[in-house]
């Protein structure tokens, strides 16, 4: 039966791929005829000034309503609310033209293969379609109206989207077969191992794809073998590999035109060739099924994305008049915005790569290798000569450069979810970053987003108060989840400062953590045994639903408050006693904690983190927590169960600042609850792309 499903999705996912070509290559096409009417204030030819979401996404968001109306339903009466009757407040509000039911984002982090796997964990912790879910879970996907990764997130996100929303339970099922989404035994530069003449076929076809591209007149990067090396692995059973398939293709599928998915948004950010350092200034980019562009004052302007690769002056077309299509491959989008990883292209001599196979992959490579191998150059730009935004630099060049999503130090992909327009009440950050030197996210992300909201290129946004690394990590703010922005009357002077009147969302942010599994493996890691695989997938299905709902009872009806906030608060209703008893459990109390070099505690080091050291048993050892050493830290070790592994790879730890807790299913021991913090990282993932690139390389030595 599942075999079945998958064809059908496989013979869907074809028929609907959109390339004028059929191929990777461009191709020209009809001019649209919207071209001979969108000439004024707000829209010039392709392109459209940033003063609201495109006429498309607000017609399929307000469609998506209509969806999301009931799973919304189903939720809030499993959290079982006593202050509210939520489906007769849902039918008010659906009753009030004036009103709207409270809209649900889920936004994650880069973080290499490290990032997809956790995210796939996570997401399944909230989808019904997992097996347990029902028991162990939050089913929330269903009632979800926006979903944004960038970097390893973005492969993530386009890996489930572009194989017909496929769950991560079926790609569990299919684990070991033949041709399976998210086969990482192999490094993506031999895929087949010693099969030295498969090998060779697979760096054929993708030499072939990429000469199709040149020929056909278009500029070829780097990022070209990049996205292609990553559809082979999360699109193995389309003939093409998604050669043909583009990211606007998805308008077409029965998915999208249903409104039976979130809206998916990817991340990039602008960068040009010859500079190095990006910083909260430069410009971040969306990709959507609609459009490619900028809420940013520098650009603030969007193009239809399916035209790009056309010849554009001030959004008009240019040149001979021809219009092309088919530059959005679906690949080389979330290529775009993980550039960072380029670089592992080069790394040949570390495979097991000779002979014909070897011979195949330099001759394409060497050719493309240049000092901007992290840059993705879409050309021609879109935005030339546009009638918006202010950046002369973007504006005047041939080429637009896009970059890493994550090079900004925003490593979750907040900022699209501040728009006004798109409405979201509550946005649930999962940040799988490994800014500390244990691999650990320490809330820089947040930190960094909040900090944006008051630089020159950002948006009118808000976005609500967040503390300090130092503090993230010293109050434990990554061991379970923690609310950001619950009254939205404490955001006023915020909301002031960055003149605007929207109330930033709500956020709930979710720290990769290790539950059952130690996930904060390199962000250079680049294979995964199926072992390994399903490991980090239980384990990010433990962060997302707090361990996997034993440790808080009443999680469920909390995040149940918190998506009814932003709706009560617009409507005048007073929080009632349940919610703000949640609200004091698990939002963000406003305390920061700053030490000079004179006041540290002794555990925590002038560079603002805990040493922690943490440790996995073999999954046939006994794991035993029943006693820890906490003399030095005042540790706090409670046990509730001792009892065989049994498989499950379960995580324990010692050494000095933290809390942990341990509960027991069966046979299996879980890690309920770990606690802890860590040196700050020398060179950390969002670091300068020198730093990266020198990380990149010592990454890869000690792979092998």
């Amino acid at each position: 039966m599942f075999k079945l499903l998958t064809a059908i999705s496989i013979l869907i996912s074809i028929s609907n791929a959109w390339s004028p070509t059929d191929s990777y290559a461009p191709g020209s096409v009809d001019c649209p005829s919207y071209l001979k009417n969108d000439d004024n204030d707000t829209h010039v030819g392709f392109l459209r000034k940033a003063s609201s979401i495109s006429s498309d996404e607000l017609n399929w968001i307000q469609e998506r309503d209509n969806i999301t109306l009931q799973p919304l339903k189903d939720f809030l009466n499993g959290a079982n609310l006593t202050d509210i009757d939520t489906d007769s407040y849902l039918d008010d509000i659906i009753s009030n033209s004036t009103a709207r039911l409270p809209r649900i984002a889920l936004s994650f982090s880069g973080g290499g293969y490290r990032a997809l796997l956790c995210a796939a964990g996570q997401i399944s912790g909230l989808d019904n379609r997992t097996d347990g879910n029902a028991e162990t879970g939050l089913p929330l996907l269903a009632a979800t109206s926006y979903i944004s990764g960038l970097s390893g997130g973005s492969w993530f996100l386009s890996s489930l989207v572009y194989n017909n929303w496929t769950s991560i339970q079926d790609i569990i099922d299919q684990n070991g077969q033949d041709d399976a989404i998210w086969d990482f035994e192999h490094m993506m530069l031999d895929p087949y191992g010693i099969n030295i003449v498969k090998d060779a076929e697979f760096w054929d076809d993708i030499s072939d794809d990429i000469d199709a591209k040149r020929d056909a007149g278009f500029n070829v990067s780097m990022t070209d073998p990049w996205g292609r090396c990553l559809s082979h692995q999360f699109f193995p059973d389309l003939e093409d590999y998604g050669a043909s398939m583009t990211f606007t293709s998805l308008r077409d599928w029965d998915i999208f035109k249903n409104h039976s998915i979130p809206f998916p948004i990817i991340v990039s950010d602008g960068r040009s060739p010859g500079t190095k350092i990006i910083s909260l200034n430069s410009t971040v980019f969306e990709f959507n099924p609609f459009e490619l562009g900028s809420w940013d004052s520098t650009i603030e302007s969007f193009v239809d994305l399916k035209y790009v690769g056309t010849p554009m002056d001030g959004g008009k077309v240019s040149g001979n008049g021809t219009c092309y299509a088919g530059l959005d491959n679906t690949g080389f989008v979330f290529g775009t915005s993980s550039t960072l990883f380029n670089q592992f292209l080069l790394q040949l001599n570390t495979t097991s790569l000779s002979g014909l196979a070897y011979s195949a992959a330099k001759s394409l490579l060497t050719d493309l290798d240049n000092d901007e191998n992290d840059i993705a150059p879409w050309v021609p730009n879109p935005f030339f000569n546009s009638p918006w935004g202010s950046s002369h630099s973007i504006k005047s060049d041939d080429s637009l450069y896009l970059v890493d999503g994550g090079e900004d130090d925003q490593n979750v992909p907040l900022y699209p979810l501040l728009v006004e327009d798109r409405g979201v009440d509550v946005i649930f950050a999962f940040d799988n970053s490994a800014d500390t030197d244990q691999y650990w996210p320490d809330g820089a992300s947040l930190m960094n987003t909040y900090e944006r909201q008051f630089v020159n290129s950002s948006a009118n946004y808000a976005f609500p108060y967040v503390p300090d690394t130092d503090t993230f990590l010293h109050n434990n703010l990554t061991a379970k989840p923690v609310f950001f922005g619950c009254y939205a009357s404490n955001l006023t002077s915020l909301m002031k400062e960055v003149d605007t009147t929207y109330v930033p969302p709500l956020v709930i942010y979710n720290a990769n953590r290790p539950w059952s599994f130690e996930s904060n493996t390199s962000t250079f890691k680049l294979k995964y045994s199926d072992e390994e695989k399903l490991s980090m997938i239980q384990n990010g299905y433990a962060v997302s639903t707090f361990g996997n709902l034993t440790i808080e009872e009443n999680y469920p009806r909390c995040v149940a408050c918190a998506i009814l906030q932003r709706s009560k608060e617009r409507q005048g209703i007073e929080i009632g006693d349940e919610c703000k008893e949640c609200f004091d459990y698990y939002c963000w109390n406003g305390e920061t904690y700053n030490y000079t070099n004179d006041s540290y505690p002794s555990d925590f080091t002038k560079t603002g983190r805990y040493n922690n050291t943490i440790s996995t048993p073999s999954k046939d050892e006994e794991l035993n927590l029943s006693s820890s050493d906490s003399s030095d830290a005042g540790a706090d070790v409670s046990v509730s169960s001792t009892s065989t592994a049994n498989g499950s790879n379960p995580t324990t730890s010692s050494d000095s600042g933290f809390t942990a807790e341990a509960v027991s299913s069966g046979s299996t021991a879980t890690v309920s609850s770990i606690s802890s913090t860590s040196k700050n990282a020398g060179v950390q993932y969002n670091s300068p792309v020198w730093i990266n690139f020198v990380t990149l390389v010592l990454g890869w030595f000690a792979l092998i």
